[in-house]
């Protein structure tokens, strides 16, 4: 699982570059982003961070306050490709992003004032490695009232972007990936439980669970009987003594 120590070591972009990746952010990239993100907040505002996918359940930076709340105008979806984290060149898994329309469920993570630079490199370092995401504001609602927050939205224009897959290549990744941080699987069943757990269930990515414990069992099924066939193939057969020799 990826931790707050990993992320400040600097092991995700080593991950990344090692991989031969292209377009990893360097520091001063990095910086010029959080400048310009922290540049277009409403004047005045607290620094909350939007969580909708493993931020909610891991989000390995210092919080004061977190917030159950709802997001108009953005939805999750599996449309960010990944060969490393969880996931191969060989067989890539899909990660969250947030696409314009319909709404969001989530958590908010207020950052204390005084943390916000030192918390929002750690954000900045494990979200934005090669900018798949494009960090922007948005209004969120819960019971505690209003608040503007900045989330990570999918950047359509990159390359990893996987745009509107049909239901059975989603399911067929997230049943099969996996990487250095696990199975793709774990990803979705995380997020599914402690959106469960919130009292937020979000009844697509319900669908998907289910969807990929029946493939992976079907799998696990398939391969059970295969390795029955070969070491049946495999046993030695009974002398029939009616043709013994001697």
């Amino acid at each position: 699982m990826l931790t707050r120590e990993l992320i400040r070591s600097g092991w995700v972009q080593a991950m990344v570059r090692a991989a031969g990746a292209s377009g990893v952010l360097d520091e001063q990239e990095l910086a010029a982003s959080r400048a310009a993100c922290l540049g277009a907040r409403p004047p005045g505002t607290p620094i909350w961070v939007f969580g909708y996918g493993s931020l909610i359940w891991n989000p390995c930076f210092h919080h004061v306050e977190r917030r159950v709340v709802r997001v108009a105008g953005w939805h999750r979806r599996f449309c960010l490709w990944t060969s490393l984290g969880r996931g191969t060149p060989e067989r890539p898994g899909l990660m969250l992003g947030l696409e314009r329309g319909g709404s969001c469920r989530g958590v908010a993570f207020k950052i204390a004032p005084e943390e916000v630079e030192s918390e929002l490199e750690i954000v900045w370092r494990r979200e934005m490695v090669t900018a798949a995401y494009r960090p922007v504001w948005v209004a969120a609602s819960g019971p505690e009232g209003r608040l503007e927050a900045i989330a990570f939205a999918i950047d359509r224009r990159h390359p990893r972007y996987a745009g509107r897959l049909p239901e059975a290549r989603i399911v067929e990744a997230l049943a099969t990936a996996k990487g250095p941080l696990g199975p793709c699987c774990e990803y979705l069943f995380n997020t599914v439980a402690h959106l469960d757990a919130l009292g937020i269930p979000d009844h697509r990515l319900h669908r998907l669970g289910e969807l990929v414990r029946r493939r992976r069992a079907a799998a696990s099924e398939a391969s059970s009987e295969a390795s029955s066939e070969r070491a049946g193939e495999q046993a030695p057969r009974a002398l029939d003594p009616a043709t013994a020799e001697g």
